[in-house]
């Protein structure tokens, strides 16, 4: 990845050397068990498939005549943490050297390490976590990735418009799965469904527990038009569709999954994107791809958008800043959070069934805002 990301320092560099430069590093994981290759291989939807340095560099390839037209250019340094430590470590650093704005690829507590140890802007791209838009923000934070409440939303949003009010939740054993489940809660009694029941399941080697495991046990007994499963890790909710007593649809973890992008999402020039991806990074482009992707965009728009000045004047752009992420809009950040507003895309893994928010849904302002946590919701007390 550091060989990566040292071409990407080269090829964004080279252009407009005379002009405005905006320093910019990525911190990401060391050893990340995201991209163990068992993991990678199996692809769960929903989950990284490689570092996102891939998809950083990829816009700022994209961008280079942009960048040389405006006069300007990108620097974008590498940094890896292994603890929450050495993250508001390398925070420090990026600031000490110059950096106008960093990158992250971090769990949730290390991001709000790097967060509260800089007066810089952070683009969060690899934390879904609702509490760093909602009871844990921080003024300079800024979320690329959807939130687990606007995936939610997204679902819910679909199970209504096809009348699939009854639903059947099934949640995993971890403490994120529990905190995903309030949140699914959360979304499904905004849009009026109702849970007919809630089962946990685990994934165990002991016999005594071989029934927390068994689909046709677990979808017995109830009623319903579609299951809710839960499952962070990903290993059981794969195979529970065509696996229930009622043939009924799975969505959630599996089955019918809310996601940032798909590859093969095919309107307003997405193939492109995916291709030109696919081509760099040699495999097919992920939700969390995209969001590295516009994290580049972002780099893009500030550097080509924003006058030569001090670190002051690019973070003063960002909260205006609109992004065009192949979606059929212009994309901006939600002034109460942070959140980057996007539609997302229902997809089974196959292809993309689905846009949400779903037609016909109404909002006093923005109906993207009907995905997450809206502004008389929200929980952030910090003035942006």
């Amino acid at each position: 990845m550091r060989g990566a990301l040292l071409a990407l320092i080269l090829s964004s560099a080279w252009f407009g050397a005379a002009g405005a430069t905006l320093k910019a590093t990525l911190i990401s994981p060391e050893n990340d068990p995201r991209l163990d290759r068992t993991r990678t291989e199996r692809a769960y939807l929903g989950h990284p498939g490689g570092p996102a340095a891939d998809g950083v560099q990829v816009a700022l390839d994209e961008g280079g005549f942009e960048l040389e037209a405006a006069g300007a250019s990108v620097m974008l340094s590498p940094a890896s943490a292994g603890s929450v430590e050495a993250a508001r470590a390398a925070a420090l650093a990026a600031e000490k050297a110059g950096a106008a704005l960093i990158l992250t690829d971090l769990p949730a507590a290390w991001t709000l390490a790097v967060a509260d140890a800089v007066k810089l802007p952070v683009l969060n791209l690899g934390a879904p976590d609702d509490r760093l838009r909602q009871q844990d923000c921080r003024p300079r934070l800024y979320h690329l990735l959807p939130s687990e409440r606007m995936r939610a939303d997204a679902i819910a949003q679909t199970l209504v418009s096809r009348k699939w009010n009854k639903l059947l939740l099934l949640v995993g054993p971890s403490a994120q799965d529990q905190l995903r489940s309030a949140t699914a809660q959360a979304s499904i009694k905004r849009y009026g469904l109702q849970v007919v029941a809630s089962k946990p399941f685990k994934l165990s080697t002991d016999p005594r527990e071989r029934d927390l495991a068994n689909p046709l046990l677990l979808t017995a007994g109830n009623n319903y038009d579609a299951v809710w499963i839960v499952d962070s890790d990903g290993e059981f909710a794969r195979g529970l569709p065509y696996r229930t007593v009622l043939p009924r649809p799975v969505v959630g973890d599996a089955g019918l999954v809310a996601l940032a992008w798909h590859a093969q999402f095919e309107r307003y020039g997405a193939p492109q994107v995916s291709r030109r991806f696919f081509k760099a990074a040699k495999r097919p482009m992920t939700d969390s791809d995209w969001a590295a992707w516009m994290g580049g965009k972002t780099l893009l728009a500030l550097a080509t958008g924003t006058p030569k000045g001090p670190n002051a004047a690019w973070a003063q752009a960002l909260a205006k800043t609109n992004v065009d992420g192949s979606k059929g809009l212009a994309l901006s950040f939600r002034a109460w959070d942070g959140q980057l507003r996007q539609p997302l895309l229902l997809t089974d893994g196959q292809g993309v069934i689905a846009q949400a928010p779903i037609e016909g849904l109404l909002h006093p302002s923005d109906v993207l805002d009907t995905l997450g946590a809206d502004a008389p919701e929200k929980l952030c007390k910090t003035p942006r």
